[in-house]
């Protein structure tokens, strides 16, 4: 398979996920290694939910001080959400949407997300796995790359 072609397949698979980089530098060297970019993609196409909470929780905390504040959760739904046109101030909304999300998902009233919070809420309600935006590829888009891939995996050089 050529260079654009695997470039656009993996475009089109990671086009909803913010903090990509981020997320599979997990050296945080600066740099996507080899392997770091095959584990980012083994968790995007078979990552059990455990791996898949780990990582949106590490996408999520953005200070990587192993919480999500609520400042973190004001900033990532500020760009996640779509501005509509009214009257009322729109970071009131967001800031009363990170309140209510506080109250569904920090079960140890700290003000702030630990991993064990977000994985208590996360299990009990799927949805929130992405609760603060998209950081993993959609079904169509993950069932595409996969299509194209396996049906031209003789396109591959497996020289080393």
């Amino acid at each position: 398979m050529n260079r654009k072609k695997l470039q656009k397949l993996t475009d089109n698979l990671t086009k909803n996920c913010k903090h990509l980089f981020r997320g599979f530098d997990k050296d945080n060297d600066g740099c996507v290694s080899i392997s770091e970019w095959i584990n980012g993609l083994s968790l995007f196409l078979r990552g059990s939910l455990e791996e898949k909470m780990k990582y949106c929780f590490e996408v999520f905390d953005l200070n990587g001080d192993g919480y999500i504040s609520k400042e973190e959760m004001f900033h990532m739904l500020k760009n996640s959400l779509l501005k509509q046109p009214s009257e009322e101030d729109p970071d009131e909304g967001i800031k009363d949407l990170v309140e209510i999300t506080l109250k569904k998902m920090d079960h140890d009233h700290d003000g702030k997300l630990s991993f064990a919070d977000y994985e208590q809420a996360v299990k009990e309600e799927t949805l929130l796995l992405e609760a603060f935006g998209p950081c993993l590829p959609d079904p169509k888009s993950q069932m595409e790359f996969e299509a194209q891939v396996f049906k031209d995996s003789h396109e591959f050089n497996y020289d080393m």
